[in-house]
């Protein structure tokens, strides 16, 4: 009897050994930003210094790409699972991009604003008819609110001419150089401008459309179809993120500032114009959805609006707090 005791010991130990060994195991998550030095997109560096997707036993590895398209083509390669990248991106998915939208991230573009040089020719709006201004890549939400401001203004979506630049310190080169009359880029690098006394803020994109989503989380149709948990698990991870962030401005700012590339002070002033922006569910804005559909016919990048219903699902989303 002692014996037998001392084997079924043995083996609940052993068991609770490998099912401690199990639960400590990490699931390796391939996440792509569509830029790197994005406010917006920090909730993934926080979530992970803050060890919330390694509570939901995911170990991620980061990926930056210079805009939109590229982060697509990422996804598209399968070099990454998880893409956060912009609404406008959605494009990409009527097209038949292998992705899914799984979480509206963002609304408003606060983020981003349209910078010349202090002392340019460019003072006011009206002087951008006929000039050039970067934005990142071909059907990028760069691309489309510089088009969506020149539509605004009366010119057409084509009013203002797009140099294609990729990341933004191409873009700002450009901009020094006079390749371009004005650059496309995140409030934190205007701020930037601003403090260095070279450039300066002509546009904020806040409020260029009353409903809008900014910013879209992204999954492979794959992964979504054979892993379905790992993305239920990312996401919840991502929407634990924004509450932290919320009670951990110090601590958000400290991670924000060298990967914005920034001061503290301008991170810190970012954390507050852009904490408002991040959604709470992830839930998907259909009068939102609306303003991305117009606009890709307008731009050309579609004939016709596509069913939108089709090109994001909300089934991964954690469920509300109770």
């Amino acid at each position: 009897m002692k014996r037998q005791g001392w084997v079924a010991a043995a083996l609940a130990a052993a068991l609770l050994m490998a099912g401690a060994a199990q639960a400590g195991a990490q699931d390796k998550l391939r996440v792509g930003k569509a830029v790197s030095g994005a406010f917006t997109f920090v909730p993934l560096d926080v979530g992970m210094a803050a060890g919330l997707f390694k509570k939901h036993g995911l170990e991620i590895a980061e990926f930056s790409f210079g805009g939109s398209a590229k982060l697509q083509q990422g996804l598209a390669s399968d070099s990454i699972d998880i893409g956060i990248g912009s609404g406008p991106e959605m494009s990409f998915v009527a097209k038949g991009a292998p992705v899914l939208g799984v979480a509206a991230m963002a609304g408003k573009p606060a983020l981003l604003c349209l910078v010349v040089l202090k002392d340019g020719p460019v003072k006011a709006v009206a002087d951008l008819k006929g000039r050039t201004v970067s934005s990142s890549t071909v059907g990028s939400l760069t691309t489309w609110l510089v088009r969506e401001l020149s539509r605004q203004q009366g010119w057409g979506p084509d009013g203002i001419k797009l140099a294609y630049l990729g990341e933004e310190p191409t873009q700002l080169a450009a901009l020094r150089t006079g390749e371009t009359q004005g650059a496309t880029v995140q409030i934190g690098a205007g701020y930037r401008l601003e403090e260095q006394g070279v450039g300066r803020i002509l546009y904020r994109f806040g409020d260029i459309a009353p409903h809008f989503i900014i910013h879209v989380i992204y999954a492979r149709k794959a992964l979504i179809a054979d892993h379905p948990d790992l993305v239920r698990r990312f996401l919840a991870g991502w929407f634990e993120t924004i509450p932290y962030m919320e009670h951990h401005k110090d601590e958000t700012v400290k991670i924000a500032a060298p990967i914005m590339g920034v001061s503290e002070a301008i991170a810190a002033r970012s954390y507050d114009e852009l904490m408002p922006t991040f959604s709470r569910d992830g839930k998907f804005d259909p009068e939102a959805l609306k303003v991305l559909s117009r606009s890709w016919v307008e731009m050309g990048l579609l004939p016709a609006e596509p069913d939108v219903s089709k090109l994001y699902t909300e089934a991964l989303l954690p469920a509300a707090p109770r």
